[in-house]
């Protein structure tokens, strides 16, 4: 079993950026990714209760690994038996590719695990979910999401490393899991939104302003590449194609690009699109909030979910700080449909006739070339 049971840094990264595309979608998209948060905020449905079973298949398969020696890097998805559990983690990762794009695994028992074997267990998990991949050049697997005491306003460090508000933002891969091992005294709420329902809703405001989201943005590499390498790369934010669309933002790296000489300054239509987006995002219609509890995991696809963060506060003291643990995953394909394709755009509202065919199925509630030698930063 010599191939390597995740990518790297470099493939995941163009695994998530090879986007193909048609061309700009005019109409507004239908389809269970294209829900609303007022809709959602007393819907328990995305929550998935993991049960007593299930948890002692986790256990078995993490103490085998461990009578084994083998590291979490060398663990592959055959090392890591799931009979049971499997098939919902298939069920899972269907419901990120072809639904609404995020969903909540609750029950598993950190507090009694520990932080090691919580970590392991959460690894073998995605193995079942997708394919694990690094989340920075230097091969880190398993990212850390916890206060380090780093002054957020440099602007190079990482904002998951601080205490302080996350804007909305995707990550650099399909999908990204969040484990929570520990919570803040105060603060530290995930927000969502569908970026499906934002371009919906940016479509309806300001048509106008659609077109720039298809053409590329500089990415603020924010020194990932170390010195030498590229500051920027061009990313677009939105790829049309197959019935879907599919959408990278980072306001903050698209921001900060400015920052560096060669880079041209974002014209007033450019901030233009960039705030309201995010008002839209914010907004209580389409925004969901939700507060973790230790043992919780949150899978959100990084195609058509944005995700941030308010502030927080720590506990004082060793060990008592909010803790989470970031997966990155590579998924499988979507799933071929006979009929009606996946993404049918609706036919209300205003829109070019000429606008194509297809994009996601609503309930309403590329890219960086894959032949580009350089890779974008890993997560804020």
């Amino acid at each position: 079993m010599s191939e390597s049971p995740y990518h790297s840094f470099g493939e995941q990264a163009l695994h998530y950026f090879r986007r193909d595309h048609e061309g700009p979608c005019r109409l507004p998209i239908e389809g269970p990714a294209a829900w609303r948060g007022a809709e959602l905020f007393d819907d328990a449905r995305f929550v998935e209760r993991i049960g007593p079973e299930e948890i002692a298949e986790l256990e078995r398969a993490v103490a085998a690994v461990r009578g084994r020696g083998l590291a979490l890097a060398q663990v592959h998805r055959e090392d890591f038996p799931l009979p049971t559990l499997c098939r919902r983690a298939a069920r899972w990762s269907s419901e990120l590719v072809d639904g609404r794009g995020f969903l909540v695994l609750r029950g598993l028992p950190v507090e009694r695990w520990g932080d090691d074997d919580s970590a392991l267990a959460y690894w073998g998990l995605g193995l079942h979910l997708g394919t694990p991949g690094a989340q920075n050049p230097a091969g880190d697997l398993l990212g850390h999401v916890r206060d380090m005491g780093e002054e957020a306003s440099h602007p190079n460090v990482r904002r998951y490393r601080t205490a302080g508000e996350i804007a909305y933002h995707c990550d650099l891969a399909d999908a990204v899991g969040l484990l929570c091992l520990r919570t803040a005294r105060a603060g530290g709420r995930s927000r969502i939104a569908s970026s499906v329902s934002v371009y919906n809703e940016l479509l309806a405001r300001r048509p106008d302003l659609v077109d720039r989201l298809y053409e590329p943005f500089q990415l603020d590499v924010r020194d990932e590449q170390g010195t030498g390498g590229p500051r920027t790369i061009p990313v677009p934010p939105c790829r049309y194609a197959g019935g879907r669309l599919r959408t990278f933002y980072h306001s903050d790296y698209f921001r900060s690009a400015e920052r560096h000489p060669d880079v041209a300054r974002l014209t007033s239509h450019e901030r233009e699109l960039l705030d309201l987006y995010e008002e839209i995002a914010r907004s209580p219609e389409l925004a969901l909030e939700m507060d973790f509890l230790p043992g919780d995991v949150q899978l959100l696809s990084n195609h058509v979910v944005v995700h941030a963060r308010t502030a927080y506060e720590d506990d004082p003291g060793p060990g008592r700080e909010r803790h989470l643990l970031r997966l990155w995953l590579s998924l499988p394909p979507p799933a071929a449909r006979p009929g009606t394709p996946i993404g049918e755009p609706s036919t209300r509202g205003a829109g070019s006739p000429e606008a194509d065919p297809g994009s996601v199925v609503p309930r309403s509630a590329d890219a960086a070339s894959a032949s580009s030698p350089t890779t974008p930063p890993a997560g804020s």
